[in-house]
């Protein structure tokens, strides 16, 4: 229900650009959004309509305030828009992750002897700046790739060119010793300018010149340089060598694609220079759940490129964006110059887009990994799980439970095992269902958990046997129905004082023995995130043997439909080419290479399966 406060504040919204603040009783940011006309965009939160999407029904019933903030043209107020959610972080915002604290390189070209050097801060100093970069790591990889190529200095120590020693760094090959005079003023200048184009990606450009210097010095017999310019040469050439993934596009363009998992996304920015990928960055938005992928990406491109350094003429994105013309117009005059989104739909660009799409899919799967990966973070997952869930103990060992069937055909079930927040193959085990006909997936499930506890040995916690080693919990994939009938099936195996949960997705609304309502832990709780690991763990081992198990009737059923193809000519086909499809492709001499296969019967094969 909407308050007096904000009745009276939605009367006075102007019909002009600009910003809104949503606040809570506390006065606590919890949103902040831009409008091109500010009365009509937050009015429509306010509506009496059943259209709005849980999120946002979840937002408008903690609001008591608003704010606002007019301004000239909705670039403007896309402007103020990212300054706000840097500043105030707001939960229900999606946000760049830690974006305050990117490292940048930085080279401040009004000194003399300008350094090569690693920054958190990004200044109106007119230095030149490169990045944002995700970790300190990438930075420090940079300069280190840069100063074993070019022999910049990284020092901020005066330059007198006095000193009667160099440092070590000179006597690595990593600094060209500006310090004792070794190299004059001009010369320097050149390895900043050759730095700058190494970073804006133009090794190319770079290779020719030295190329032309190379010949220029052997011809006069300096051989000293023309071997360092040939080392140099060569040092570029490798790390384009690297660079050079891919020919799908050409010219100067960044890649953006991303994978979510619930109020989690991480996001990967190619960085294409020249036809080659010079770089690649991985950045973590939170506070995705339910998001549209179109917000989403609309998200991380405001927030990105109003850090970023460097903007391309071309971006490729993996979806549409909202408020399109508007970020298109903030970006050009960002850039000075005409910029295009494209979302490609075919062709090459799509190919590496979908490139993109796979590292950032790997990239989330890491990340999820590092956060479970300190104990600290496992240990406390554990205890608030506990907490929640009202356990006797500590849940150091979890068995998660799930079935795979399409309408009841091969269907099968999964155990997969977690020890103290990790997972443990060794202890996962697989299940073909053998009493249940049709599709009936709470009988199977209670099939399942029957041949697991029949066979715990309760008198010896500590036995070898897995089965023997009783669970300090059980989870199922699903909600009331499927608690109830593992429930019914642990009574019966005689392991009813195991403790039981279930896990339901749509929602993620956890259900225990004994309380009617659903248990709903926070999108961000560490318990919630390792029970859903658990539960999507089951799921796709069960998938994963569904998968295995179809595809070995399909192969059978098809064999068998072949005359003169018994049970040991099939085990030796299976055998022999593993797949259907290799059947299928092979000629009648390779299929006649197999034991028992005349040349009758594999004429017999080849008909039936062209």
């Amino acid at each position: 229900m909407t308050s007096n406060l904000i009745t009276e504040q939605l009367k006075q919204l102007p019909a002009s650009p600009g910003v809104y603040l949503m606040k809570d009783t506390s006065g606590k940011i919890l949103y902040v959004g831009k409008a091109a006309r500010l009365r009509d965009r937050v009015r429509s939160y306010f509506q009496t309509s059943s259209d709005l999407p849980p999120k946002t029904r979840q937002l408008v019933a903690e609001v008591n305030n608003l704010d606002f903030f007019v301004t000239g043209s909705e670039q403007e107020a896309l402007i103020l828009e990212c300054n706000f959610i840097k500043q105030y972080r707001p939960p229900y915002n999606v946000r760049l992750k830690d974006d305050k604290g990117f490292p940048y390189i930085r080279i401040d070209l009004k000194e003399d002897w300008p350094a090569i050097s690693f920054t958190r801060r990004l200044r109106n100093d007119d230095a030149r700046y490169f990045g944002p970069f995700t970790s300190a790591w990438s930075v420090r990889q940079t300069l280190k790739t840069l100063e074993g190529i070019f022999g910049f200095r990284s020092c901020s120590k005066p330059i007198t060119g006095t000193d009667k020693r160099a440092c070590l760094k000179y006597y690595l090959k990593r600094c060209a010793a500006p310090c004792t005079g070794n190299i004059t003023k001009e010369e320097y200048g050149e390895i900043v300018k050759k730095s700058i184009l190494f970073l804006e990606g133009k090794q190319e450009d770079i290779i020719r010149e030295l190329e032309d210097r190379m010949k220029a010095t052997a011809e006069a017999m300096e051989f000293e340089k023309a071997a360092r310019l040939r080392d140099q040469i060569q040092a570029i050439k490798s790390v384009i060598g690297e660079q050079r993934i891919t020919e799908r596009v050409s010219g100067e363009q960044d890649v953006i694609a991303f994978a979510t998992n619930r109020d989690q996304a991480y996001v990967q920015v190619y960085f294409i220079r020249g036809g080659r990928l010079i770089g690649r960055e991985g950045f973590i938005l939170t506070g995705t759940h339910a998001e549209e992928p179109e917000q989403i990406m609309t998200s991380f491109v405001k927030q990105y490129y109003d850090s970023a350094t460097y903007i391309p003429p071309h971006l490729l994105l993996q979806y549409q964006i909202d408020d399109k013309d508007a970020i298109i117009e903030w970006l050009r005059q960002k850039r000075n110059g005409a910029i295009n989104l494209a979302v490609p739909q075919k062709g090459r660009k799509k190919e590496l887009v979908d490139i993109v799409v796979k590292n950032a899919e790997q990239g989330l799967q890491q990340e999820q990994i590092r956060q479970f990966a300190e104990p600290a973070a496992l240990e406390e997952a554990l205890k608030e799980m506990q907490k929640a869930l009202g356990l006797p103990h500590l849940p150091a060992r979890l068995e998660g439970y799930d079935i795979s069937n399409i309408q009841g055909k091969e269907a099968v079930g999964s155990l997969v095992v977690f020890d103290h927040g990790k997972p443990k193959p060794s202890h996962y085990r697989r299940f073909r269902i053998k009493t249940v006909s049709g599709a009936n997936d709470y009988a199977m499930l209670q099939e399942v958990l029957k041949r697991r506890f029949k066979r715990v040995n309760t008198n010896d916690r500590a036995t070898p046997d897995t089965w023997g080693i009783i669970p300090d919990l059980v989870l199922i994939d699903g909600g009331k129905g499927q608690l109830n009938a593992a429930r019914t099936a642990l009574k019966e195996a005689g392991a009813n004082s195991v403790p039981i949960a279930s896990l339901a997705k749509t929602n993620e609304e956890v259900f225990i023995p004994g309380r009617k309502t659903a248990i709903i832990l926070p999108r961000n709780s560490p318990g919630l995130q390792l029970l859903q690991r658990v539960r999507d763990e089951a799921h796709r081992f069960a998938l994963a043997y569904h998968t295995r198990v179809r595809r070995k009737q399909s192969f059978t059923s098809t064999l068998d439909s072949i005359p003169g193809i018994g049970p040991r000519r099939k085990h030796a086909l299976l055998r022999h080419f593993g797949t259907l499809r290799a059947i299928k492709d092979a000629t009648i001499d390779e299929l006649m290479n197999v034991k028992g296969i005349t040349r009758s019967t594999a004429e017999k094969i080849k008909g039936i399966l062209g």
